[in-house]
C-alpha cells in the first residue's frame, strides 16, 4: 500500500454504494451512446458511399422512353431533311411537305439557297430550287431537284392542345427524336427588329464621313462579317451615313437574316463586307451573357403571328422540322429557339393553307397570254 493510499480515507458503505451506481448508469450511457454513434456513423457512411450511375441511354432520352415514341418516327424523322452548305456543314431542318420534292425550312437560315443543298434520311441530296419566301412567317418554300418518292408529312390540329401536353420531335437534322411538352399557351410575338450588333460614337467623325463603331457584341452580325471597334461605316445598304441615328433607321426596318452590304473605313483604307442580321433579342441577348454557353439562339426569334411554344431540347439547326403529339398528329414546324428551354413552333393554322397554295401556283402555273 503506497502512501497516497494510506492518506485516504475510509470509504463507507453509502458511498460506495453511491460510486458503484454512478459506475453503471455511465457505462449504460456510454453503451448507449456507442449505439447511437454507430447509428449514425453508418448512415453518414452509406450517404458518402457513391452510388452507382446510370446507363448512358437512360440520361437523357434512353431506349424506354423513346420506345413510347417510336411509332411517330414515320410522321417526325422520316419526314425531316437536312439543309446543309455545300461544305457539309449544317444550317437547319426541313419538313417534307410534298413527294415531289416540295419542303418547308427556316428562311432567315437561308438567304442565300444557291449555297445550300438538302439531304434526305435514304442518303440522297440535292439542289434547293425557290417557291416562295414568306418573310412575315420566316417560311421559305422550296423544291429538292429531280426528288421524287419522298414521304409527306400528315399535318393535324394545333390551337386545341394544353399546357403540359407532350410533344416528339426530331434533332441532330431530323435523325433523333426528342420529347418535351407545350410550355405555354399560343400567342403572337411581337418583333423588336433587326441588328448588327454594334455600339456606335453618338458624335459624328471630325471629317464628318462616317459613323465610329466603338463595340461589338460577342457572336454578332458584325463579329461574324468582321467588323472591328474604330472601324468608320460609311454606307449600309448602299445609303451613306453620317450618324448613328440612321445607322439605327436602315438596319431596324428589315427583318433578321436579311443581308446587306457595309462599306467602311479601316486605317485609312476603305472596306466592305456583307452582314446578315439578326434579332434585336438574340444581340441583346449575346450581350448581356445570356446566350453563351447553351448552344445559341436563332437569328430570328420573334416578329411571328402565332406561335406554339414547348420545351423539346433543340439547336438553332433543328429549327424547321416537324413537331408532333404523341397521338401522331403532326402540329407544326419548329421556327425558332429562343432559350436554353424554350423553342417557338408556327402551329398548323398559321402557315398550312398557304403553303399548299404555293405549291399549288407552282406545279400549275397560270398559262401565258399571247400577246394581242
Amino acid at each position: 500500500m503506497t502512501k497516497d493510499e494510506c492518506r485516504m480515507p475510509k470509504e463507507g458503505a453509502a458511498a460506495r454504494h453511491a460510486r458503484a451506481s454512478a459506475a453503471f448508469g455511465f457505462q449504460k450511457f456510454g453503451v448507449r451512446h456507442s449505439a447511437i454513434l454507430f447509428l449514425f456513423s453508418t448512415v453518414w457512411a452509406q450517404a458518402d458511399a457513391p452510388r452507382g450511375t446510370l446507363p448512358a441511354e437512360q440520361r437523357t432520352n434512353g431506349k424506354q422512353t423513346l420506345a413510347a415514341v417510336e411509332k411517330l418516327k414515320p410522321l417526325t424523322a422520316a419526314c425531316a431533311a437536312r439543309i446543309e452548305s455545300l461544305l457539309g456543314r449544317p444550317i437547319c431542318t426541313a419538313t417534307i411537305v410534298g413527294e415531289d420534292g416540295y419542303v418547308l425550312l427556316k428562311a432567315s437560315e437561308v438567304p442565300e439557297l444557291q449555297k445550300a443543298r438538302i439531304k434526305f434520311s435514304d442518303g440522297r441530296t440535292a439542289d434547293l430550287r425557290e417557291v416562295h419566301r414568306e418573310t412575315r412567317l420566316d417560311l421559305l418554300l422550296a423544291q429538292a431537284v429531280g426528288i421524287t418518292g419522298l414521304r409527306a408529312v400528315s399535318f393535324g390540329g394545333a390551337r386545341t392542345l394544353t399546357l403540359g401536353q407532350w410533344l416528339c420531335s426530331v434533332a441532330d437534322s431530323g435523325t433523333e427524336p426528342r420529347i418535351g411538352i407545350v410550355s405555354a399557351k399560343n400567342r403572337r410575338i411581337a418583333g423588336t427588329g433587326a441588328a448588327l450588333g454594334i455600339r456606335m460614337d453618338e458624335k459624328s467623325t471630325k471629317d464628318g464621313k462616317g459613323v465610329r463603331i466603338v463595340g461589338i457584341a460577342s457572336e454578332s452580325p458584325a463579329e461574324a462579317a468582321g467588323l472591328q471597334e474604330d472601324d468608320i461605316l460609311l454606307t449600309i445598304a448602299g445609303e451613306k451615313v453620317v450618324e448613328f441615328r440612321r445607322v439605327h433607321d436602315i438596319v431596324n426596318k428589315r427583318q433578321p437574316g436579311e443581308i446587306i452590304d457595309v462599306r467602311y473605313l479601316r486605317k485609312d483604307k476603305e472596306e466592305s463586307c456583307r452582314v446578315r442580321l439578326a434579332s434585336r433579342t438574340k444581340v441583346l441577348q449575346n450581350w448581356e451573357g445570356e446566350d453563351f454557353a447553351n448552344g445559341g439562339v436563332s437569328l430570328r426569334s420573334d416578329n411571328f403571328p402565332e406561335v406554339l411554344q414547348h420545351d423539346i431540347p433543340l439547336l438553332p439547326t433543328d429549327m424547321g422540322g416537324p413537331v408532333a403529339t404523341l397521338e401522331g398528329k403532326v402540329v407544326g414546324i419548329n421556327i425558332a429557339r429562343v432559350d436554353r428551354v424554350t423553342t417557338f413552333a408556327l402551329p398548323v393554322e398559321a402557315f398550312w393553307t398557304e403553303a399548299q397554295q404555293w405549291m399549288k401556283e407552282d406545279r400549275h402555273p397560270p398559262k401565258a397570254v399571247p400577246a394581242e
